[in-house]
């Protein structure tokens, strides 16, 4: 008993945490910049320590759940979601070459950018059985 009453506080950080990461990625999904994919993994991580049913919900989730499972399957990001990225930073970088004039914050952002973008290129794509 002592020792559950000693997670409880921990149980309720990661809640609290699992929620704002799933309503990040629900933001994701809108902003074009704002990743989706990984606030997705990052609360299943969080859901995994303090909520089994909560995993289990975003596991089956009609938008967020095929991710989820294609990353737990093997870390695999399958095509679709890779060009609907894609376009997410290529708006994200058409936002900032037209707004933002400072070079060594426009480059920072380009590079973020860049590396965003070849993480997400270099990761394998589910197996073809696994596709819709």
């Amino acid at each position: 008993m002592a020792n559950h009453s000693a997670r409880q506080p921990w149980r309720w950080l990661w809640l609290l945490l699992t929620w704002a990461c799933i309503a990040l990625a629900l933001l994701g999904a809108l902003l074009p910049g704002l990743p989706t994919t990984i606030f997705v993994l990052m609360a299943a991580g969080c859901a995994s320590r303090c909520s089994p049913g909560l995993h289990r919900w975003l596991q089956q989730h009609r938008l967020l759940g095929p991710s989820l499972r294609n990353w737990e399957r093997g870390g695999h990001i399958d095509r679709r979601t890779k060009w609907i990225a894609s376009l997410g930073m290529l708006t994200a970088l058409l936002i900032a070459l037209y707004t933002i004039h400072h070079p060594l914050m426009l480059g920072s952002i380009i590079l973020l950018i860049a590396t965003g973008a070849g993480i997400v290129w270099s990761r394998p794509e589910p197996p073809r059985t696994q596709h819709r």
